[in-house]
């Protein structure tokens, strides 16, 4: 959807759950020597501005990413290798907080690649400036482009998928890529983001994900406020199929701090479960 800018969300909840995952699930595919390909299905622009641009607007990232770096005693070894890796990633920006491809490409090591689809064409040039050495960027939509990639050469990848959903039919398109994918590549890390949202849509997602790898998948969630009405984001998911071993315990430990820190007025909550047969 083209209306939707990430730089308005940049840094925050949402953000520190998807990338902390993220950057979890990379640590632990780069133990092998092996190479890794990243697939970013909705890479968006990059790296978000939060001192102006969108980020300033809404300042969403006070409450997620800035309550970490203000006070980082107690978080724990987890959530300091999380911002760790966002300061690697804005080095050469400390005023910015980095998307998804800004962390993969900081991680990424020579022998692993990565791809880059972003429909919204400022937010694909935004990606071409900054990365245009280190990763294929596509002018694309994920969900069509994505399964052409699989598998791998390497047989080894990480797919994150993440798209707003403020259209209905991305829950759909999300269901019916990953059964492509599958049948294509059933062996590769699948990271599926989405919020949590009081509709019946939302709601039932989670049934949906899980049947399609029920053996084998991670769920985690972060609730922030207790839902009100029928409108209007209160957490949000991280859904892996193939969940690296170890991701569970390292979750164990980080997302108690996350719902205390985050979570509004005393309300924060978290999920976490798995199997792994």
């Amino acid at each position: 959807m083209l209306s939707y800018r990430h730089g308005f969300h940049a840094g925050n909840h949402a953000d520190v759950l998807k990338h902390l995952v993220q950057v979890l699930i990379l640590d632990y595919m780069q133990i092998k020597p092996a190479p890794v390909h990243y697939i970013d299905t909705h890479a968006g622009a990059g790296m978000y501005d939060l001192a102006g641009g969108f980020a300033s607007k809404n300042r969403e990232y006070l409450s997620g990413i800035d309550k970490l770096r203000r006070d980082p005693r107690g978080l724990g070894e987890v959530l300091k290798r999380y911002l760790a890796v966002v300061e690697l990633s804005t080095a050469s920006a400390p005023q910015c907080y980095p998307g998804s491809p800004a962390i993969a490409l900081s991680l990424l090591r020579p022998q692993d690649r990565a791809t880059l689809f972003e429909l919204h064409p400022r937010d694909c040039d935004s990606l071409i400036q900054q990365f245009y050495r280190r990763a294929r960027i596509e002018l694309a939509d994920g969900f069509t482009g994505l399964p052409g990639l699989l598998p791998p050469k390497s047989r080894r990848a990480l797919v994150l998928i993440d798209p707003p959903y403020e259209d209905k039919d991305d829950y759909l398109r999300t269901i019916d890529c990953l059964k492509v994918c599958q049948r294509r590549f059933s062996s590769g890390v699948y990271g599926l983001w989405y919020p949590l949202l009081p509709s019946a849509v939302s709601q039932a997602f989670k049934d949906q994900l899980i049947a399609l790898s029920p053996n084998r998948y991670l769920y985690a969630s972060l609730q922030v406020k207790e839902p009100t009405g029928e409108r209007g984001m209160f957490g949000s998911a991280m859904f892996v199929i193939n969940p690296p071993w170890g991701l569970e315990g390292q979750l164990t430990e980080a997302l108690p701090t996350l719902a205390a820190r985050l979570g509004e007025g005393g309300q924060g909550r978290y999920e976490l479960n798995a199997r792994l047969d």
